[in-house]
């Protein structure tokens, strides 16, 4: 099997064995849970429920508020205390649903159709759900499974890499439950008639591939590839033409290349959706650092608090410098563990030192080493020079628009420059001035 991979990229620390190896395992949320209306890219979801009402786990308490927007269960069964805005992990403050948890999980009771299914039926089945991509864009699913032209897509991309150092909830999924996340692939395929599906894996996870090559060896349709162990490996972009060798910009769709690609939570929970009726109400979070005290892999309602993750995971040192939402490379830092856990919930780390906020930052040294890991072949400090002076025409003719903001540049700068934050920030400027344009 040939190691698939791209230009650029680093390799950094993985801290993947603090938890790999720690099975899942379920965890009750508390007294209270706290489900926000905007957890998913797209127009938040509209509350169906009032203050005071009754509700079951898996019920909608939300719905979809546009084409592109996912509707909302609830992760418990019990009483609607308030709808006002809270914290979410990453500051903000969003809408939400505040349940009173009567903790007995009395669940709402759907009925899934039976095989053969319709494509129609797969593509509401997973709207219905509340399904959304659960590797950190939250794009919602069933508009991603809804091309322009469903012939045109060859290929069927399972987003495997987990590149982000630390984090091991898609491999704890794939060690624990990889029939469903082929079964899901396999509804996925029944929508695109001239795909074939590709479960795409890094390297460092060879008994992964070794269990999925012989799972789906009487699979026509699928294959497994290989990828090379590199960060950002996983970014749909680069996922792509590891696999494919097409290549795709920022005015273009995976759909524009002839691909569909979902993490695999993702489509292990369109498998959930479509055979079973089941919705969105909770995923596996690696609870993980050197500031944990035993690192894990958690499955957590949504709306559970962090504070009750970290609990859960035997609590944190005392002189924890640094909590992060999602991974070191691209996650948020928070600053209260008072928020709670949402879709878009990968990861909560926690570490002793912050390597970021001791670093002495020094004039750019014009060294080249910004560029040579960007996979995406930019002069990256030539765009934060740009992005300092406000040079929006200079930012844009250096295709900075191209930037996936994953830091490739700034974990490789010596002088530890703030590259990827200049370069989002002027990235938001251009897009601001082009709506309004």
């Amino acid at each position: 099997m040939s190691i698939l991979t791209f230009k650029g990229g680093v390799h950094p620390y993985d801290g993947k064995e603090l938890s790999k190896d720690v099975a899942v395992r379920k965890i009750n949320p508390g007294k209270e849970v706290v489900i926000p209306l905007s957890q998913h890219i797209g127009a938040p979801a509209v509350p169906v429920v009032d203050i005071g009402e009754r509700v079951l786990k898996g019920q909608l308490i939300a719905e979809a508020g546009g084409f592109i927007s996912a509707n909302i269960h609830s992760s418990v069964s019990g009483t609607v205390k308030k709808i006002e805005k809270r914290l979410v992990p990453n500051g903000n403050k969003e809408l939400s649903i505040i349940i009173e948890n009567d903790e007995l999980y009395e669940e709402m009771q759907y009925e899934a159709l039976k095989e053969p299914w319709t494509k129609d039926y797969i593509r509401e089945a997973v709207k219905d759900c509340g399904v959304v991509g659960l590797g950190g864009a939250c794009f919602p699913t069933h508009v991603k499974l809804t091309p322009k032209d469903e012939t045109a897509i060859n290929y069927v991309i399972v987003n495997a890499a987990e590149c982000e150092p630390y984090i091991t909830s898609d491999y704890r999924r794939l060690v624990e439950q990889p029939g469903e996340v082929i079964e899901g692939l396999k509804i996925i395929l029944q929508l695109f008639d001239n795909a074939k599906g590709v479960i795409a894996v890094e390297n460092n996870k060879p008994d992964i591939i070794a269990n999925l090559t012989k799972l789906t060896e009487n699979e026509p349709r699928i294959t497994v590839a290989s990828l090379k162990t590199k960060y950002p490996q996983g970014s749909e972009r680069h996922i792509i033409y590891a696999v494919t060798k097409r290549k795709i910009n920022s005015s273009m769709l995976p759909a524009d290349a002839g691909c569909i690609v979902d993490n695999v939570d993702t489509v292990y929970n369109v498998y959930r959706a479509v055979k079973f009726h089941k919705p969105l109400t909770e995923r596996i979070v690696t609870v993980s650092g050197d500031g944990i005290h035993k690192p894990c892999n958690l499955e957590v309602p949504f709306g559970t608090s962090h504070q009750t993750v970290v609990e859960e995971a035997g609590g944190m040192d005392e002189n924890v410098e640094k909590i992060l939402s999602g991974g070191p490379m691209m996650g948020q830092a928070m600053f209260t563990l008072d928020v709670p856990v949402i879709k878009g919930s990968s990861a909560l780390l926690a570490f002793q030192y912050d390597e970021v906020s001791h670093a002495t930052m020094t004039n750019c040294l014009n060294c080249g080493k910004c560029a040579e890991v960007c996979p995406e072949g930019l002069i990256c400090a030539k765009l934060a020079q740009a992005a300092a002076a406000d040079d929006m025409e200079g930012f844009i003719k250096m295709h900075g628009m191209e930037c996936i903001e994953c830091g490739t540049c700034n974990y490789n700068c010596p002088a530890n420059r703030n590259i990827t934050q200049s370069v989002r920030t002027m990235k938001k400027k251009v897009q601001v001035a082009r709506r309004k344009g």
